[in-house]
Formats: C-alpha cells, sequence, structure tokens
C-alpha cells in the first residue's frame, strides 16, 4: 500500500510558457472567481500505448491544461497495461485512478468494449490516492490502510476495489472505524464484462488485481450524492436465520434456495442468472423508518444446490429481517430519475454541478437491455449539456444514503456523485 499526493500541475501562463504550480490552487485561466473544469472522452479503439497516448491527449486538450487527477474506466481488453502507461504519459504522470468495468459511461453516451477518461482541473480542490494490495486476505484492514493513508483534510473519497475477490462491505467497515467522522465514500467494484473471473484496478500507470485503488477529495467544494434502486417488495418479511458472509443458507429456518424456488415458480430453473430480476432486500440498513421504500439490495451470484444455498454479490447479516423484491423496465428507469433528484436536493438547489460521477450495477444493465442508454438519458436531461458525466456499470456501488448517514455497498442500485463549488 501506497499513498500519491499530486504532483505540481503544469498549465500555460498567458505568454504559453510552462508554470509549476501545486496541485488544488491552478492558476484559473478564466478570471478570478473559483474554477473546477471537467472533461470526459471516449475511445472505441484497439486498446496500445498509441491509443492510450491519443486519449490522454485529447483530454489535456479539451480541457486546455494538464490535469489534477484523472479517472479511466474500460473494459478488460488486450493490451490494458499499454492503454493504462499511454494514458498516465500522456497526462504528464499526474494521478490517474480507475478500473475495468462492465460498460462505460462518459458526457458521451453508454458503450462497451471501450475505454473512457475524465479529469478535473481545480484552483479549490487537492487529491490524495491510496492502494491496498491482496484484499480479499482480510477486506476490513485492508479498509483500515486505505482510510488511514489519507490526510485529515479530506472530505470525500471514491472507492474502487475489485468486483470478484474482496469484501465490499468489509473494506467499508474498516474504512469507517478510522475516519473520525462520517467521509462519504462512493464509486464501484471493478468489472470484467460480465465473465467474473478477474478484474483489474489502476494507479498511476500500473494494473492490479485483486486490489483497491481509492482518491481523496479535500478542500472547498460541494458535494450531493444520490442512490435509488426501483425495487419493490414482495410478500412478508423474512428473517435471516443462518449466513455466513455473502452465503444465505437459511430463511426462517427454511433452506435459502427452497424459498426462491417456491417464490420463482418455474422461473427456478433459471437460477441465479434469473435472480438479478429478484434481489433480496435487506431492511432497516437506510437508518430511517420507511423501511420498504429503502431497502438495501444484494443479487444473486451463484446457488449451491447441494447446501441449497445462494452466494449474493454483498454481505447477508445473519438476523437481519429481507424483503424478496421485484421490478422492471420502467420502474428501474423511475429509480435512477429518483437518485439524480435526491443528489441534487442534497447538493443544493443554488448550485449547478461541475462534473457528475455515475456509477450503476451491471444487473441493472442486463435487465434494461436495449433500454440501457435510456438509464443514461435519464441523467444527461437533468443538467446542462456542459455538465460531463463519468462513471461505469459496477458489480457493486459505493455511496452514503443521506447526508451524515454510513456508506453502503449496494447491489441493482443507481447512485450519483455531484461535484460542484
Amino acid at each position: 500500500m501506497y499513498q500519491c499526493f499530486c504532483k505540481p500541475l503544469a498549465s500555460p501562463d498567458r505568454f504559453g510558457q510552462l508554470e509549476r504550480i501545486p496541485s488544488g490552487s491552478v492558476k484559473n485561466p478564466y478570471g478570478n472567481t473559483t474554477m473546477i473544469k471537467a472533461e470526459t472522452i471516449q475511445l472505441n479503439e484497439k486498446f496500445s500505448l498509441e491509443s492510450g497516448r491519443y486519449l490522454g491527449n485529447g483530454l489535456v486538450k479539451k480541457l486546455g491544461v494538464l490535469p489534477d487527477a484523472c479517472w479511466l474506466f474500460c473494459s478488460p481488453e488486450k493490451n490494458l497495461d499499454d492503454l493504462v502507461k499511454g494514458v498516465f504519459e500522456a497526462i504528464d504522470k499526474r494521478i490517474l485512478i480507475g478500473c475495468t468495468t462492465a460498460g462505460e459511461i462518459s458526457t458521451d453516451g453508454f458503450s462497451i468494449g471501450s475505454a473512457v477518461l475524465g479529469g478535473i482541473v481545480s484552483d479549490q480542490i487537492g487529491f490524495e490516492t491510496a492502494l491496498c494490495h491482496d484484499i480479499s486476505r482480510d477486506s476490513e484492514s485492508a479498509g483500515r490502510k486505505i482510510a488511514s493513508t489519507f490526510s485529515d483534510s479530506v472530505r470525500y473519497v471514491q472507492l474502487f476495489s475489485d468486483g470478484v475477490t474482496g469484501n465490499g462491505s468489509a473494506l467499508l467497515r474498516g474504512m469507517a472505524s478510522v475516519f473520525p467522522k462520517h467521509i462519504p465514500v462512493s464509486g464501484g467494484t471493478s468489472g470484467d464484462a460480465g465473465m467474473f473471473l478477474k478484474t483489474w484496478q489502476f494507479l498511476g500507470g500500473r494494473v492490479f488485481t485483486n486490489s483497491a485503488v481509492a482518491i481523496g477529495f479535500s478542500g472547498d467544494f460541494k458535494l450531493g450524492t444520490g442512490v435509488w434502486s426501483g425495487w419493490s417488495p414482495i410478500g412478508l418479511p423474512k428473517k435471516v436465520t443462518r449466513s455466513e458472509g455473502n452465503v444465505l443458507y437459511e430463511l426462517n429456518g427454511e433452506l435459502a434456495l427452497n424459498v426462491f424456488e417456491r417464490f420463482l415458480g418455474k422461473h427456478a430453473r433459471k437460477l441465479p442468472a434469473v435472480g438479478v430480476e429478484y434481489p433480496l432486500g435487506l431492511i432497516g440498513q437506510f437508518e430511517d423508518d420507511d423501511e420498504k421504500e429503502n431497502l438495501l439490495l444484494r443479487a444473486t451470484m451463484s446457488v449451491d444446490h447441494d447446501q441449497g444455498s445462494i452466494r449474493f454479490a454483498g454481505e447477508i447479516p445473519e438476523g437481519a429481517m429481507v424483503y424478496l423484491t421485484c421490478g422492471d423496465r420502467t420502474s428501474l428507469l423511475d429509480g435512477t430519475r429518483k437518485a439524480v433528484q435526491l443528489a441534487m436536493e442534497d447538493l443544493g438547489a443554488s448550485i449547478q454541478p461541475s462534473v457528475v460521477f455515475f456509477y450503476s450495477c451491471m444487473a441493472r444493465k442486463i435487465l434494461l437491455g436495449l433500454r440501457t442508454k435510456e438509464e443514461i438519458e435519464q441523467v444527461y436531461s437533468q443538467f446542462s449539456s456542459a455538465v460531463p458525466i463519468l462513471g461505469f456499470y459496477t458489480y457493486g456501488e459505493y455511496c452514503r444514503i443521506k447526508r451524515n448517514g454510513p456508506s453502503l455497498l449496494h447491489n441493482e442500485t443507481a447512485t450519483l456523485s455531484l461535484i460542484g463549488v
């Protein structure tokens, strides 16, 4: 594990010469007002060192200066290492963080088999990064190490962890145990285009696996977050009478697989794939009174017919009360719109976001199918066309549930983080 602070930013002065300015105090080329500028760019070519340089140079050209920090989200294609190195070189070896995905999102729209790069240049935000390897060994300890890496000035963190190994809930627990107060954590777990074999995380010009990377924001900025799913509970709640980590063995004393098979009827033979349409909803995880409206969702990953158990993409606490849930394409898109509205309310009605980070679940993409682009359009439609949007489809989403509330690992949920001044 290590920490990497921003190197000095090279930006052109009015005579076209390069001037070295510390991160977080960028000379504003647009006047004396405070400034956050962000841009995104999309690549739909084969990955290589050259295409990475092309991507990085394109972003720098759109920004007009070298960025303070960049986010790279891409498909797990061949020559991934070369792509990352090329981008890192083109942005003058400044902060670069990101991961592989199950679908990419940028201002240019939704794409697959692509790479998207976003960058921020600001005169009032500083950035720090952290990395921890081998998170599957002890994810909670890894979370503590990541959080302890950041300085006390960090106010917000984005986390990208391996989506096949490790335990995202434990990572967040470890981070929360170190942070002196509720530091919002958003982001997502990395993907590999739905293969669930191996995912990759990036920091600087290097590529890792079974790791977690994080970037901390400090300085004078506003944050708005929103999270919503669109799934609705069915029937009566049930008690988790036996579970271990993300494996559910019993509901109300009955084998979990039997409960799901009875509920799904003839569709049960399609488990675990059909399970993405009927996620499990945990009650009372949002610290509010309306426990039917705010459910913490868990998506099915695999089933064990011999043990009658189901493995989910997140922890299922023993003793928790849960609902089986359902949704359709319309309710999911309504959920996306609700998440946007909540994020905007959290940011403040008078504040225009400078950049929108959107992290949504791969299971939503599966259910939406050809209407996946409509989910991105739900986000675009709420903001000015000048506001850049960046994100990806995840294997799990990190987001706080409300202002000053805990950050949780979600499944099958749309999450937004808005940065403004």
